[in-house]
């Protein structure tokens, strides 16, 4: 009789071993999972956007969207071109690359806008600078005529001359909500999780980076309006704090005259703040908003611990809270809620130690 085979003992043994180490793994595992949603520290880190209008409309991004996205509205913001603007560039964006600066496409498109140097858009270098193709994009929009009136997808459309003529239309939603945030004309509707960082942030690339995609005047020399690089106190990192001065965007095209919003731009008018007559207030608070969001868009790029304005901040280590009121409502942080407040004129920066 063939008899049964029977496992030797050293065979039991490697088995045991091996489930041991699978076991030990997913305790690991579950531990690391653990420790990370109780301390509020999230794996993912992600960008969410929120209406403004209590009506639960949401759109999330990955920091690296985000971040291209507070760039599109920069350079659209350093050439005064208005809120329609920066969502028609947006939702192109969106549709074109997903907000990704991709290095390859349909024959030669590349980056952001998937714009070809064959076609007269810049070398591939340029184009690859999504400062240069955002500023490239708003260039040849500000030759459509009436292009603040005309249904977002043709304002695209005719820029962009794509095979797909209407695809643009189905990012607008999106595409207004991020605009409404990143021009600041919704505070606080723009938040981002964020790891906490061993990596020390850089004051200086901070600076280059403003100076880079809303232009020079962004900020005042070292030295001036309290500007340093020095380490804040209790802080740890580095501080940059950008002055809030009001600007005035082109927004001659954005409303209709009898006060009947531009055809598909979710507005209704006056509500940018800037032509309404409402004055340099409330244009200073949009700017400051619009400053504070484009900090928390880059917050994982550029390796930063808070970001604060208007009596309200955002810290890296309880970043799944959003913004939350700082309480003192003095100083350059103060709260302006109020009316007749006075406007703070300074967004604060700090960059991870």
């Amino acid at each position: 009789m063939l008899g049964v085979h029977q496992p030797s003992t050293t065979s039991w043994r490697r088995r045991l071993l091996r489930l041991t180490v699978a076991l030990g793994t997913l305790l690991v595992l579950a531990g690391y999972l653990l420790t990370q949603y109780e301390s509020g520290v999230p794996g993912i880190p992600k960008c969410t956007v929120t209406s403004a209008q209590g009506d639960g409309a949401a759109f999330e991004l990955d920091p690296e969207q985000a971040g291209n996205a507070a760039t599109i509205e920069a350079v659209g913001s350093s050439r005064g071109m208005p809120e329609r603007a920066v969502a028609i560039a947006l939702a192109t964006a969106l549709q074109e690359s997903a907000l990704r600066n991709i290095s390859h496409g349909d024959r030669d498109s590349l980056g952001l806008f998937q714009q070809r140097p064959s076609q007269g858009w810049g070398t591939a270098r340029q184009i690859m600078d999504p400062v240069y193709s955002a500023g490239a994009f708003y260039d040849h929009l500000a030759k459509v005529p009436d292009y603040t009136r005309l249904p977002l997808t043709v304002a695209a459309q005719r820029v962009q001359r794509s095979g797909f003529p209407d695809a643009y239309a189905k990012h607008e939603p999106d595409a207004e909500l991020l605009a409404a945030a990143l021009t600041g004309r919704a505070p606080g509707t723009l938040n981002c999780t964020a790891r906490v960082t061993t990596q020390a942030g850089d004051p200086a690339v901070v600076r280059a980076r403003l100076v880079k995609e809303f232009g020079a005047e962004v900020l005042p020399k070292i030295g001036e309006a309290g500007e340093s690089v020095a380490g804040a106190a209790g802080s740890g990192g580095g501080v940059v704090r950008v002055p809030v001065r009001p600007t005035v965007r082109d927004t001659a095209g954005d409303t209709e005259p009898d006060g009947v919003a531009a055809a598909g731009s979710g507005e209704a008018a006056g509500s940018s703040g800037d032509a309404d007559g409402s004055g340099d207030g409330d244009r200073a608070r949009r700017r400051g908003w619009e400053l504070a969001h484009w900090a928390v868009a880059h917050a994982s790029e550029l390796r930063l611990e808070e970001v604060s304005y208007a009596g309200r901040v955002w810290r890296v280590a309880d970043s799944r809270d959003g913004w939350t009121s700082t309480g003192d409502g003095n100083g350059d942080d103060g709260d302006s809620s109020a009316e007749g407040a006075a406007v703070p004129d300074t967004v604060r920066i700090v960059t991870a130690q």
